[in-house]
């Protein structure tokens, strides 16, 4: 992997080091490629590491006590998994599967234990990371426990990863609505039909079947919190 294309440096938790550091993380660092479909990490597994998703999409679920799945977040480029694992030093209670073709770069975590002794910035960061994800779970967590279907689709286009279009920030529906639908603990034609009521009320753009431009952030906030 070129210089130019580091890993390290698209995650937040390395944006804090100077290049020259990030340089030295990247020595530590084992590129992996998987392929769709492929099981990328395990519940229990005895090799626990950190994956820093360089570009792609992973799902990260567990299976419920009744043999359901439960989809947790998706993850694409720049995201990280296994932190909370290395934090704690349990094992990875996850499985983790990769959506599409995906490359990743993969630290141990004893290598990793390592780097935060040279440069403790790093764990500060990691922190951060997981109490910022904790206060998205909160929010979709407040939407699903209400009985309102558009609080929680809007809380759920909210805590999806985005880049600007034109000056408009624009997410892309990480799955199937099926299983969106079966996240938000709904079904595929509620959910058709609550995005297609947020579009004709200005609050969002639908471009295709997957692509979403947020036309009216502080409505879609609103209409997210549960009252």
């Amino acid at each position: 992997m070129s210089e130019d294309d580091l890993c390290v440096a698209r995650v937040p938790i390395f944006q804090g080091l100077t290049r020259q550091e990030q340089l030295h993380v990247a020595d530590f660092v084992r590129p992996v490629c998987v392929h769709k479909g492929d099981i990328v990490c395990s519940p229990g597994q005895s090799v626990s590491r950190l994956l820093v998703i360089h570009s792609g999409q992973l799902k990260v679920s567990h299976t419920a006590a009744n043999g359901q799945e439960q989809i947790l977040r998706t993850v694409t480029d720049g995201d990280v998994v296994g932190e909370r694992a290395f934090l704690t030093g349990h094992r990875p209670v996850d499985l983790v599967v990769a959506l599409e073709d995906s490359r990743m770069c993969v630290f141990d975590h004893a290598d990793l234990s390592a780097l935060l002794r040279d440069y403790p910035d790093i764990s500060q960061r990691m922190l951060r990371t997981l109490s910022d994800r904790l206060s998205s779970v909160e929010r979709l967590l407040g939407a699903v426990t209400s009985s309102d279907v558009n609080a929680r689709v809007a809380a759920y286009l909210l805590d999806l990863p985005g880049s600007m279009r034109a000056g408009v920030p624009t997410v892309r529906l990480p799955m199937a609505k099926k299983d969106i639908a079966a996240y938000l603990g709904t079904t595929p034609e509620t959910l058709s039909r609550r995005l297609a009521a947020l579009s004709t009320s200005g609050i969002i753009e639908l471009h295709g079947r997957r692509d979403v431009s947020i036309l009216d952030i502080d409505a879609l906030e609103h209409v997210a919190t549960p009252r």
